[in-house]
């Protein structure tokens, strides 16, 4: 199967310029992550320097991997329902475009902004931490095991999310309740990640492992799956 580089990087371009005319889908983008920043910067401000060494046995940077998983569902949620909506699925579907090189254009767009963001809000943390926080508790909480995790298992949360959303979309008829369920599937990936960074889940080389190889399984699965359920002629039907 060969996929166009052309008309997927067309699906992505389009999809870009319809997020920014779309005033929730940046709202989205934008209050998300910094609802997650609230609880890092409580914890840079309050938290004495006599605490270092309990937070040094947690990894409380994982915590902000629940961006890069909660980001780009609420994107993906409306990639099709979207279209849907605005009565641009049909032409859409009937353009000599691939499915595959629709979903994955309509994944990408999803996919680069979502990474973007969470890398900048995780900077703009450590940037906070550097500045305000004292030096005891920027030694427990900057470990180069964390950095690394942030690095590698953005892009495959990101990926799996935006599997899981394009799949909903793909049979929703309302972009508000797409993204509600979107939302509701990636909670059980955002937990796991939140137990991690309290060490509820504690961290050793085969957990990191098997984490990282389900991930890469979940992705394969999802791409599948939301390639799938691109089926144009039941799109098409639902549409009328």
């Amino acid at each position: 199967m060969r996929i166009s580089r052309r008309r997927v990087g067309a699906i992505f371009r389009k999809e870009l310029r319809e997020y920014r005319r779309n005033g929730n889908i940046v709202y989205a983008m934008m209050i998300f992550p910094l609802i997650f920043l609230v609880q890092p910067i409580i914890q840079i401000f309050t938290v004495p320097a006599s605490a270092a060494t309990a937070i040094h046995r947690e990894h409380s940077l994982v915590y902000m991997l629940a961006i890069p998983a909660l980001v780009p569902a609420t994107l993906a949620a409306y990639s099709i329902v979207g279209e849907r909506l605005q009565g641009s699925l049909e032409p859409l579907l009937t353009t000599p475009v691939k499915r595959e090189e629709l979903v994955l254009g309509k994944a990408l767009s999803a996919f680069v902004p979502s990474v973007i963001v969470a890398y900048l809000v995780f900077g703009l943390y450590i940037a906070i931490l550097e500045i305000f926080a004292v030096r005891p508790l920027v030694h427990a909480i900057v470990q180069t095991p964390d950095l690394i995790a942030q690095l590698v298992f953005t892009p495959l949360l990101a990926a799996w999310s935006i599997w899981v959303g394009i799949a909903i979309s793909a049979r929703s008829k309302d972009p508000r309740t797409a993204a509600q369920l979107a939302t509701l599937a990636i909670l059980p990936t955002i937990a796991v990640t939140s137990l991690i960074a309290f060490n509820v889940i504690p961290v050793k080389p085969f957990v990191v492992l098997a984490f990282a190889v389900g991930l890469l399984l979940l992705d394969r699965i999802g791409w599948r799956v939301a390639t799938s359920l691109f089926d144009r002629e039941q799109l098409i039907t639902s549409t009328r």
